[in-house]
């Protein structure tokens, strides 16, 4: 099947030190491009030195051990390959939203590379799947393709079951309406567009991936966590500066450290017109 794509879309899967978004590292990341134009896909597969030890329980699962590794590169000599291979190109990936899109955001800042996803459309193949059909990669493969797959957790081998899930999915699912929990139906999400299936998969009301932002019934950007839950975010933080410069501080996201910046700064400048205007 032919993806119809309006962008360039990549593919990824990355394999970690740990599940923690912000202190683990990628060892591993492999990508598939598909190419709007309709030329031949790329593929592009590394092993990365992360610099700190591999927890037990990640080895477990994936299998590359320190001295896999040990004489690969590091994240920030691979750093502008890798952001030059994605370019602009949308995001997909198995659980891609919630793990593989922010740890790799974090990875590129750390290398002082500015990742940017809000203008990128984002399809996370495990939400289509547990929306439609609670499962595992593994049970995915053998549901969507009928394929048994035994290479779970190389990378490389995840990520091109990933692809042929999906194209399983947009088959099976060709005009298909979805119930969601509320009762409310959705007149056939699945389909071969690209946008569709970001706001189909996407809490459109979240703003970062961490989840630590989103908008409210009035569109305006508020807390999603702490003491400030549900309050304006700009707002609140140029009444709180210590609350601001707590967040800059603490291990948050770069995503949501650059969201805070820029939305104090805005309303920062609307407060100093403000004056400016009175006192004219």
């Amino acid at each position: 099947m032919k993806l119809n794509l309006t962008r360039d879309l990549v593919f990824f899967d990355i394999e970690s030190t740990g599940l923690n978004i912000l202190r683990d590292r990628i060892l591993q990341i492999a990508c598939v491009k598909f190419f709007k134009d309709g030329r031949d896909n790329e593929e592009l597969s590394m092993l990365i030195n992360p610099g700190i030890p591999i927890s037990e329980e990640a080895m477990s699962v994936h299998g590359i051990t320190p001295k896999d590794v040990a004489n690969k590169p590091v994240f920030a000599q691979i750093a502008d390959k890798l952001f030059k291979f994605f370019g602009d190109a949308d995001l997909a990936g198995y659980n891609s939203i919630r793990f593989d899109i922010p740890m790799l955001v974090e990875e590129f800042a750390r290398a002082g590379f500015d990742f940017e996803i809000s203008h990128r459309r984002l399809i996370d193949v495990q939400r289509i799947f547990y929306k439609m059909e609670p499962r595992t990669l593994k049970a995915a493969v053998k549901y969507y393709t009928g394929n048994d797959f035994e290479e779970a957790h190389d990378a490389l081998a995840d990520v091109k079951a990933t692809v042929e899930v999906f194209k399983g999915q947009l088959k099976m699912y060709e005009g298909v309406d979805y119930t969601d929990d509320d009762g409310n139906v959705v007149q056939q999400p699945i389909v071969n567009d690209i946008k569709a299936l970001h706001d189909f998969t996407n809490d459109l009301k979240i703003i970062d991936v961490t989840q630590k932002l989103k908008l409210d019934h009035n569109g305006q950007i508020v807390f999603n966590f702490g003491k400030y839950l549900g309050q304006p975010v700009a707002e609140t933080l140029y009444r709180d500066r210590n609350y601001y410069n707590w967040i800059l501080e603490k291990e948050f996201s770069h995503q949501v450290k650059k969201l805070v910046q820029k939305l104090f700064k805005e309303y920062d400048q609307e407060q100093k017109q403000k004056k400016q205007n009175g006192q004219g």
